[in-house]
């Protein structure tokens, strides 16, 4: 059984911005699946329809069995909800962030002190249980936040970008809690991210997200053992980059070649074979070339060669 259902949601903001444009994926029970893709792609927008903060202008979508529009107060009993902006008090302790919100969820007595304990100690915060969680660190608040959205044992849980503002180490140690988590707790995860290495280490299978809708979806290693060789990335100096692109295409070992701008990106079987035959080709035609790197497939390389654009460009231009 699927445990979230998305099929053609359509959603617009203000004057004519689409935000979703026909976004359809769909969860089984159990799994932990990422919503990958860059700033303003549509992943929050989707997640707040889900979790019935917001409402879409077309499509269906379900939760546990419980659509999301006809059945709100069905889907909430079922959820846990992290958003981006954390909801947790700094003037309370973390023990008594998690009473409060287990109590707001109906919980009580023994069976809620317990699993607010059990929950402290899953996220390592055991020890920081009785201390004000203004003096904890952004990893550590973070961590509460997730403990927070479990505390009533939810069948499913959405977090929503879960690390955004973490410092690198932060974050490495908030997937590993995550990872424990998947493996401890038996439930279904949404997650939302624009971190291609978090995406590729926690989820099972992801939908890649541009412009409002999935591009691709699969498992990570899937996408990226599709694309086939290595990617081979060429900065034009000068000349036409619709010309260096014709000129590297022709060559008998390139898959696929896109061009962005003053840069070429190609797909071949061999990285360090196919260059100097690039690079020759490119400097008998008068086309100078300022740099080339060649790198191994990744969920960047999925990216662009469904949408035709880089993902950290995207991502900057969606901030």
């Amino acid at each position: 059984m699927d445990a979230i259902v998305v099929d053609a949601l359509v959603k617009t903001y203000g004057k004519g911005t689409r935000a979703l444009d026909g976004m359809t994926f769909s969860v089984p029970e159990g799994q932990v699946f990422g919503l990958l893709g860059p700033n303003g792609a549509g992943k929050s927008t989707t997640v707040r329809i889900l979790v019935t903060l917001s409402s879409a202008d077309a499509g269906v979508a379900s939760v546990a069995g419980h659509d999301v529009r006809r059945e709100p107060v069905a889907v909430r009993r079922t959820i846990g909800y992290v958003p981006q902006a954390s909801g947790i008090d700094g003037a309370a302790t973390g023990l008594e962030n998690l009473v409060l919100q287990g109590r707001l969820q109906g919980m009580s007595g023994g069976d809620l002190d317990r699993r607010a304990r059990e929950l402290l100690e899953l996220f390592s915060l055991d020890n920081k249980a009785n201390a004000l969680v203004r003096t904890y660190s952004g990893g550590q608040k973070r961590r509460l936040d997730v403990a927070m959205g479990l505390i009533h044992r939810p069948r499913v849980l959405f977090l929503d970008e879960p690390t955004t503002g973490l410092d690198p180490e932060a974050r490495v140690a908030m997937w590993d809690e995550l990872a424990r988590l998947a493996a401890s707790e038996q439930l279904t995860i949404l997650l939302t991210t624009h971190y291609l290495e978090e995406a590729d280490r926690l989820a099972e299978r992801v939908a890649i997200v541009a412009d409002g809708k999935v591009v691709v979806e699969g498992a990570p290693e899937e996408l990226k053992r599709a694309l086939r060789g290595d990617g081979v990335t060429i900065d034009i100096e000068n000349g036409d980059g619709t010309r260096a692109r014709e000129l590297v295409l022709a060559l008998a070992d390139v898959h696929d070649a896109i061009i962005e701008g003053q840069r070429v990106h190609a797909r071949v079987q061999n990285g360090a074979q196919a260059v100097p035959g690039m690079l020759a080709a490119l400097d008998g035609a008068g086309v100078g070339v300022r740099a080339v790197t060649v790198s191994r497939p990744s969920l960047d390389e999925v990216y662009l060669h469904y949408t035709g654009r880089d993902f950290h460009s995207d991502d900057q231009a969606g901030t």
